[in-house]
Parts: structure tokens; sequence; C-alpha cells
């Protein structure tokens, strides 16, 4: 504790990351006010429903990003979701398309033009999206007409719009990756209503002795950190493969004869694969309440309020986490190109012939890891699930894809101000 106080002490020692600290929270502040900005013509009671039906549905997942802004019919509504999915979309298609995948090749400019190709996709999924939820509660908005349509879906994409300028501004002047810093703060968001709701079990005599409710409280705590602690560690885990290089001459000098490694991380597909499996297996209930809202035919009943939390859910869910898993990690990594890096410098790993079998014993290293990642991603996503299913409470906020985000941005920003002390000649942040 004295080390984590001394570090933040240091942090404000130093003008120029004082600076950028309070620029980034200045710019969340405002954020925040605008997530309380309301929509004309659409009523907050609507999009809270929509959020609450059938036990889950994709509006839910939305409103976890924005930090409830989309239940509360903001401008902020669709929050940065758009840009996620424009980011993913134009991943893959930069492995489909090679015209494409050479322009993210191309380095700083390449790359910038890329992040141009996103921001104007993101635009235009979140003026469809906006189109499409404003049609689908039409009926509920009073005297619904085109300017009434245009009114509410145009909202909607200039507060994306905005949101991406926002994180912008901290990215240049702030500190950390802006739109990570405005998705974790909106997930924060959420803890307070998760807080009163537990709060809320406890009170009103749910664990029937205060002394068993307390334990029971203090155990879900403990358990929420434990696994918080678990994702820190797999999210930073590597698997280090060592490597020699032969030693040659060019010219005078002589070069190579060490021996290093090639780390591999643990987890590379991060928590995309959650959040593709979570967008699938919520559409079902999602489609099924806009299109039947009040079918009484027993399978729209079914997908529209018991499909989602169920063991076939569960199952289907978790099969689709680890699949995922390993279509992302084979489409970002490839071993052969490592495999043929490693042997273009001259390097082997111990024990193995450069080129094919390189390449093999790298994707068997791969497969082994990517089947750990993905059966601790589906592990970690449906814990809050079997918790709640022991302890009867529902709504205990945190799930696989909100720690891993939140895990991701708070290190990257310990990083981010890490490196700067130490610049500056201080001692890192967590040091002496």
């Amino acid at each position: 504790m004295k080390k984590i106080l001394s570090g933040i002490a240091n942090i404000f020692k130093i003008p120029e990351l004082r600076k950028k600290i309070l620029f980034t929270a200045l710019i969340l502040v405002v954020y925040r006010i605008g997530c309380q900005i309301p929509i004309p013509f659409l009523n907050k009671t609507v999009l809270a429903s929509l959020v609450a039906q059938g036990g889950g549905s994709l509006f839910g997942l939305v409103d976890v990003f924005t930090g409830g802004a989309f239940s509360n019919a903001t401008i902020f509504a669709l929050s940065i979701s758009p840009y996620i999915n424009a980011s993913i979309i134009v991943q893959l298609l930069c492995i489909v398309f090679d015209s494409l995948g050479k322009l993210s090749k191309e380095g700083e400019e390449g790359r910038k033009k890329i992040d141009r190709i996103t921001r104007y996709s993101a635009v235009g999924l979140a003026l469809v999206e906006a189109i499409g939820i404003t049609w689908g509660v039409r009926g509920y908005i009073n005297n619904f007409n085109i300017f009434v349509l245009a009114v509410v879906a145009l909202s909607m994409t200039a507060g994306t719009a905005i949101i991406m300028w926002l994180g912008d501004l901290i990215t240049e002047r702030g500190i950390s990756n802006g739109i990570s810093l405005i998705i974790f703060v909106n997930i924060i968001s959420r803890g307070p209503a998760a807080v009163s709701n537990i709060i809320g079990y406890y009170s009103n005599g749910y664990f029937g002795n205060k002394v068993v409710g307390l334990l029971v409280i203090a155990a879900i705590v403990l358990v929420f950190l434990a696994v918080i602690g678990c994702v820190v560690w797999v999210n930073e885990a590597e698997r280090r493969l060592p490597v020699k290089y032969a030693k040659r001459v060019v010219g005078s000098k002589m070069y190579g004869g060490q021996a290093t490694y090639v780390p591999i991380k643990v987890c590379w597909a991060g928590v995309i694969p959650i959040i593709f499996a979570m967008s699938i297996m919520v559409l079902p209930s999602t489609i099924v309440s806009f299109i039947w809202p009040s079918s009484t035919n027993a399978f729209v009943v079914f997908l529209r309020e018991q499909w989602t939390g169920g063991w076939l859910y569960n199952i289907i869910y978790a099969a689709m986490i680890v699949g995922f898993t390993f279509f992302y990690t084979y489409v970002q990594f490839n071993p052969v190109d490592l495999a043929n890096n490693i042997q273009s410098n001259g390097g082997f790993i111990p024990g193995i012939r450069p080129g094919r079998e390189t390449a093999s014993y790298i994707k068997k290293v791969l497969h082994r890891l990517t089947w750990f990642s993905g059966l601790f991603l589906a592990a970690v996503q449906l814990f809050p699930a079997l918790l709640g299913t022991i302890t009867g409470i529902n709504g205990l906020w945190l799930g696989g894809s909100s720690v891993f985000i939140m895990v991701g941005v708070a290190l990257e920003v310990v990083r981010s101000a890490e490196s700067m002390m130490i610049m500056r000649h201080h001692s890192g942040f967590l040091e002496d």
C-alpha cells in the first residue's frame, strides 16, 4: 500500500503527466454529462423495457457497454459499440481482402487510413442501428413520422461521432487509449447499481439471518477478487519459446550467437471471442422480441423469455466462445510466418529443425494455449450466472467481457503512467 501511495504521489510530481491525467478526467466528466442528455421524442421507459425483456438481449449487452446510457434514452445511447463492431469487421476484412491487408502493413500512414475507414464505417453502422431501433419502437412514440425518425436516429448517430471525437482527444492529449477508457468508465458506472442490488437483497432479509447474509456477501466479494486476479494472470501470461541464433560474420563484425525467446501470449484473442459469441447468442431473443413481442407460440415464447440463461444456452455459449477463440487466434497469429522470420534471421528452436518442423511445433504450442484460453474465457464469462444460481442473486454485474476489459484498460493506463515516470527519471509506479 505504501508503494502504491508513493507511486500516485510521484505521478502528480510530473507536470506533463499531471496535465494529461486532469485532461483525461475532464473529458470523461464531459462524456458522463452527455450520458444524461435525453433524446427528443423518445421515452426512456421504452428502451429500458427492451433491456429488461426476456432476461437478456442484445440491448442488455449494449446497455452494459454504454454505462446505462441506452436504457436512459440519451444521445449517447449507442455509445462506442458501433465503433467496436466496425473495428472487428475491418480487421476481418483486412484478412479477406489483400488490398486492405497490404494497407494495414504500410506503417503509420496505412494505420491512419485503416483507422479512417473504421471511423466512417462506425458512423454508418451507428446510423443503421439507430434507424432500426427507432423503427422498432415506433409504436411507443407519439405522433411518429419521418421527421421524428430522422431526429431520433441522427441524435444517436451524432452521439457516437461525438464519443469517437472525445476518445481521440484523450488519446492525443490525455493518457492511454481514449476509446478503451470510455468503455472502462461505462462498465465501472454500473458498479454502484450492482452494489445497491446486493444490499437490497440483504436489507430485505433474503438470506434470512443477517450474519449469514454478511458471510455470503463477503464470499461474493472474495470470489470476484479471485476472478480478477486470475484474469490479470492470464491476460499477462505468455509462453516463451527459446530461440538461439547462429554466429555469422558480416564484414569485420560477428553477429548472433546469443540465446533469447519469442513470447506468445496465452490469451491471444483477448475479449473478442466473448463479444462475438454474446452477440450471436442473444440475437434470437432480440429478433423475436422485436417481431413477435406478444406472440403466444410456444417456440417464440421460449426464445423470448426462456432462451437466455438455460443449461442448453450456456453449453452452446461456452462452445461458441471456445470456437471463436480458435478462429480469432489463428486469424491473427500465423505460425508459418513466425517460423520463417526465425529462420530468416538465422535462428532456431533448440531440438527443432528450422522451417516446416518449427512451424508445426509453434502451431502445436499455440493449439494448447488456445484450448486453455478458450476454456478459461468460457468459464469466466459463465461464472456470474453460476454464482447467481448458487446464491439466488441476479445482476451480479461482472461478466467475463467486463472483467477482461477493465483489467486490460487498467494495466494499459498503469503502463502508460509508468513509462512517462521512468522517462522523467522517477521510479516506476510500484517500485521504490
